[in-house]
């Protein structure tokens, strides 16, 4: 289920083509799936991609990421700058344990986890400003800046994940369709 997962809603992390990807997983023990986690990690790391439980309840919410790609996202110009104003500090590994605590305090979901999935900063300032309404298109996230440049994004996107489980039903394993960054 884990490993079926991992192919239908990150298959532009694992190709390297997308920051990060963010799904929800039913599960019956957390501690078996932290050991799932923590195997899954073991296989991936070496191929630059993390995998980060990043809250359980009813369901498990877990982040699977490129550290490295991250970490140049949030050295983009104004970036630091607008989580710096929401409590994070420098470096990837602390900017995704502040984005755990925000998402296991409730209430309203953190915006900012857009610029942790490789959004435009200005689609998650559009977000905010406009309290999720009035965006110019809508598809893997609503848009507000560039159109034409992120119905590309979502094209390649939507090809990866096509591709991905069609190669993954045919027998390629997940570790086989990761990328080395």
């Amino acid at each position: 289920m884990l490993e079926r997962s991992l192919i239908e809603h990150c298959a532009p992390t694992l190709a390297s083509i997308k920051t990060g990807s963010l799904f929800s997983l039913s599960f019956d023990a957390e501690d078996q799936l932290t050991e799932q986690l923590d195997r899954w990690n073991r296989r991936l790391a070496p191929k630059g991609v993390m995998i980060e439980l990043m809250r359980t309840s009813e369901r498990a919410l877990v982040y699977v990421y490129r550290p490295k790609r991250l970490a140049s996202d949030l050295n983009k110009p104004g970036v630091a700058d607008f989580l710096a104003e929401r409590g994070y500090s420098p470096g990837v590994q602390k900017a995704v344990s502040r984005l755990r605590d925000a998402l296991c305090r409730g209430g309203e979901f953190p915006h900012e986890i857009g610029l942790f999935l490789g959004y435009p900063l200005c689609d998650v300032l559009g977000f905010i400003e406009h309290e999720g309404r009035c965006c110019r298109l809508c598809g893997c996230w609503k848009v507000y800046g560039d159109v034409c440049e992120a119905q590309r994004c979502f094209s390649r996107y939507r090809k990866c994940r096509d591709v991905y489980l069609r190669l993954h039903q045919a027998g390629r394993s997940v570790v086989d369709l990761t990328v080395a960054a």
